[in-house]
């Protein structure tokens, strides 16, 4: 058996466990989310929930996978075989793993998105349009049925491309590449929006504190779906990407750094898109695809220096979504790696076909497709994995792993938290998103 690929040092993987979890939900729900749930009253529970699902958890998911030292379906066999129920953890195991991929495919249909935008910053088309109707009609367009194929497999070739190189050579210095970047570039938006006349209004409408807001289930709730599909708790990518790590990584320091960094990433976005709203009296009441795609390049237009912005905002965007990408196709690729004995290059190659395949199909219905993942295959894929971490593997396996790599002993409380707490928000995750239309 070939050596296991891996990391070749910490701050790759903290690197790309970031880029892993920065993606379209920092960029355009969290936003929207503090300008509609009362600012600060929204960011009071939302910095609860990564506190509490960072602590509990990534770091299972982290430890799960280095322990097994494989993706999800023979890390949920192994929790099983135990108890002579190998096939069956084998089985549901799978569950994550086709979750991730179909993720990956939806998620290259908007990257094929960002990276025709992000082109079009440089050629002048992206904010050719001369009306809020006129970039509506753009988008409608691309976002159709077949109506953006080319740059959707150029977006995949890009990312295969990267998977090829594995692990190290491949995702490991990429994100060392894009993450700085991304981070840098929305600082650079943050300080230019600062700058701008009637941003004060921007920032006074992010942290304010409004009892009444705060008072409200829906509050939590959507403060809870953000924070729980932001770290990308789903039983596939941050456990794949925990059984790249050595054993002398201290896991529960390296999740905290993830989630820091994250909510870094979700607060520059915030920072930058309600100001820059602010400076022309608009208010920001709708989300996903139409603000970044509608709303913000009409916006970019009418600000000074706005083409420039708009090559800023879209290259950094792009690389946060192709530091996603490369994650969600990765669970898939490692599988076909070990189930099927292929090669990486082959593996990639395999798996870039279904993704073109498939993502070319579902242009027209990708809203759906991603609606339908997010609110039952996620927070399964992270329940199972909890259950099978926590509970079939139980307490001592547990604390070894969490503990390997760490001088000092973490929490006696963290098993019982995360049987008792994580394990059962998961499952109100679930059962909420099925409720309400999704909370992710």
């Amino acid at each position: 058996m070939s050596k296991r690929e891996s990391f070749t040092n910490r701050l790759g993987f903290i690197l790309a466990c970031i880029g892993s979890a920065v993606g379209m939900g920092n960029i355009w729900m969290f936003p929207t989310r503090v300008s509609l749930y009362g600012g600060g009253s929204y960011l009071i529970p939302y910095f609860i929930f990564v506190v509490l699902i960072a602590s509990t958890g990534v770091i299972g998911e982290m430890s799960f996978g280095r322990g097994t030292r494989s993706g999800p379906i023979d890390a949920f066999g192994a929790a099983c075989e135990s108890r002579d129920r190998r096939k069956v953890g084998e089985t549901l195991g799978f569950i994550p793993v086709l979750g991730s991929l179909a993720m990956a495919i939806g998620y290259t249909v908007v990257m094929g998105w960002i990276l025709k935008y992000m082109i079009g910053t440089f050629t002048g088309s992206t904010l050719a349009p001369n009306s809020i109707d006129s970039f509506a009609a753009s988008f409608g367009g691309m976002a159709s049925a077949f109506g953006n194929n080319l740059w959707q497999i150029i977006a995949l070739v890009v990312a295969v491309i990267i998977l090829m190189f594995g692990v190290g050579n491949g995702i490991e210095k990429a994100n060392k590449i894009m993450m700085p970047v991304f981070f840098l570039l929305f600082l650079i938006l943050a300080i230019y929006t600062a700058c701008q006349p009637g941003a004060i209004d921007g920032y006074k409408y992010i942290f304010r504190v409004e009892p009444s807001a705060l008072a409200k289930p829906e509050t939590w709730i959507f403060a809870l779906g953000q924070a729980f599909f932001s770290l990308s708790v789903a039983g596939n990518g941050t456990l794949i990407y925990g059984s790249y790590l050595p054993d002398n990584e201290d896991i529960p320091a390296s999740a905290g750094r993830v989630a820091l960094f994250d909510t870094i990433a979700a607060m520059l976005a915030a920072l930058v898109i309600i100001p820059a709203m602010a400076t022309t009296g608009a208010q920001l009441d709708q989300g996903g695809p139409g603000l970044m795609f509608i709303f913000l390049p009409s916006l970019f237009k009418s600000m000074p220096g706005g083409h420039i912005v708009a090559i800023i905002f879209f290259v950094a965007v792009f690389f946060a979504g192709l530091s996603s990408l490369l994650n969600l196709y990765e669970a898939p690729i490692a599988t076909v790696q070990e189930k099927l004995h292929l090669n990486r290059k082959l593996s990639c190659l395999l798996i870039g076909v279904i993704g073109v395949i498939v993502s070319i199909c579902i242009q027209g219905i990708v809203s759906d497709w991603m609606d339908i993942l997010s609110i039952y295959i996620c927070p399964l894929g992270a329940g199972l994995a909890g259950i099978m971490f926590f509970w079939v593997y139980g307490k001592n396996y547990v604390e070894e792993q969490v503990n390997l790599g760490r001088n000092k002993k973490f929490t006696d409380k963290y098993v019982p938290v995360c049987k008792y707490l994580y394990c059962p928000i998961c499952i109100l995750v679930l059962i909420l998103g099925i409720a309400l239309g999704g909370i992710g």
